[in-house]
């Protein structure tokens, strides 16, 4: 499998298979909002789309970045997240980084969203798709996010077969500078568990995969027999 590892800025064209990859935290939130329950993760432009389609839609739940704010629902926070029952609710998120990488390749043919949760769920997905280019796309820190490249190469070295130390990339995910950040409370809206979630490798069985539909780009989970 041919493989690259670009920053969202990199993308100079559309890449035909795409993994957008953002541990801390908001694709271990989606992986989390499907665990409660939720039907499908609609991915927001802006803050202002995102309360605009809540505005339209007001069952629907709007999450974001950092502290609460006015018209917003939950924060993206998987510690937060864990205790709240979204059980056939559609969510709308936006974050800094995360959202952002799976807009820019909404063209392509296949595109995943990925951490450590779903990291197996996804590498086999890939498998069973064929994939033998693929894009990871690492959204944190404009590419250079450690805790981003290692879940990156470890669903890369998973979708291969290579042999792979499971131990070794969550480790230099913990030593990011993403994870200090959210253990020293440099960052709003964080649950003290925030950390340790992200870091669970395989907890979920389900990829999560991203697909237009009408003009939004939405996000759903696909089992194994998907």
């Amino acid at each position: 499998m041919d493989t690259r590892f670009l920053g969202t800025a990199d993308l100079l064209e559309v890449p035909s298979v795409a993994v957008v990859v953002d541990v801390m935290r908001a694709f271990t939130v989606a992986a989390w909002a499907f665990a409660q329950g939720a039907e499908k993760i609609v991915l927001a432009e802006s803050l202002e789309e995102a309360l605009a389609l809540k505005a339209r839609h007001p069952d629907w739940v709007a999450l974001k970045d950092g502290p609460p704010a006015p018209g917003f629902d939950l924060v993206n926070s998987p510690g937060l997240l864990r205790s709240v029952d979204l059980g056939g609710r559609t969510v709308v998120q936006k974050t800094t980084a995360g959202t952002v990488g799976a807009l820019a390749v909404k063209e392509a043919s296949l595109v995943l969203c990925a951490g450590f949760v779903v990291a197996e769920a996804t590498a086999r997905l890939l498998r069973t798709r064929g994939a033998d280019c693929v894009t990871f796309v690492v959204t944190g820190e404009a590419g250079r996010a450690e805790e981003d490249l290692a879940c990156a190469q470890y669903i890369a070295r998973r979708t291969t077969g290579a042999g792979t130390d499971a131990a070794e990339f969550p480790h230099r995910a913990a030593r990011s500078r993403a994870a200090a950040e959210l253990a020293e409370g440099v960052r709003q809206g964080v649950h003290p568990d925030d950390v340790a979630l992200c870091l669970e490798v395989d907890r979920f069985p389900f990829a999560m995969v991203a697909t237009s539909e009408g003009p939004l780009m939405v996000l759903r989970p696909l089992g194994e027999s998907g």
